[in-house]
């Protein structure tokens, strides 16, 4: 089937009709990019994976309702979304949602395919590598082992300015070589 079926209203006919073909297509051009998505929201690989798989037999399910006017793509990932709180909501789960870095995600996420965001996580990750050493170990701490200014200033024996400084110079480093998705992809990376 061709790409742009998707966006053609005879798709979403297809799949209220209950065509197992439509319906496979569907599966098969999201289910890896609506889990990386999910993943990013809930980093944990089978949660994310089964959050995904209720989206399609929730859409499945409920087809009949569909609209044949709307973007198919942008229900998957606000249902894939919803289907996370959900989840959120029924185990407390200790995900900071920081409702701007989300939306951000969901932004990135849904404007680039699997292999460009993959593409940008690997510059994020070579940016990182290249940074100055001491700015680049501060700035791990902070992110990735998510300690805070004064613990880092404690454990490397520095005051808390410096800490900041390096943070501030590493996010200065990385905002030129990177650009304006910095932060989006910092948080997809380190989910803090």
């Amino acid at each position: 089937m061709p790409n742009n079926y998707l966006n053609n209203p005879q798709f979403i006919e297809a799949l209220k009709s209950g065509d197992p073909q439509a319906y496979t297509f569907l599966v098969d051009t999201y289910h890896h990019k609506l889990c990386i998505y999910a993943y990013s929201l809930i980093n944990d690989q089978k949660a994310a994976e089964d959050i995904v798989q209720n989206v399609f037999i929730r859409t499945w399910k409920k087809r009949n309702g569909l609209n044949p006017d709307f973007e198919i793509r942008s229900f998957l990932y606000k249902s894939v979304y919803n289907e996370f709180i959900d989840e959120y909501r029924k185990q407390k789960l200790v995900v900071p949602l920081e409702k701007k870095y989300i939306n951000a995600l969901t932004t990135m996420v849904e404007n680039e395919d699997e292999h460009a965001l993959e593409r940008k996580i690997k510059l994020v990750k070579q940016a990182i590598q290249d940074l100055p050493p001491k700015c680049k170990e501060i700035f791990m701490l902070s992110k990735q082992d998510g300690l805070t200014n004064l613990e880092i200033a404690e454990y490397k024996q520095v005051s808390i300015k410096s800490v900041e400084a390096h943070i501030t110079k590493a996010f200065s480093i990385l905002r030129q070589s990177i650009g304006a998705e910095m932060h989006q992809v910092l948080f997809f990376l380190f989910k803090s």
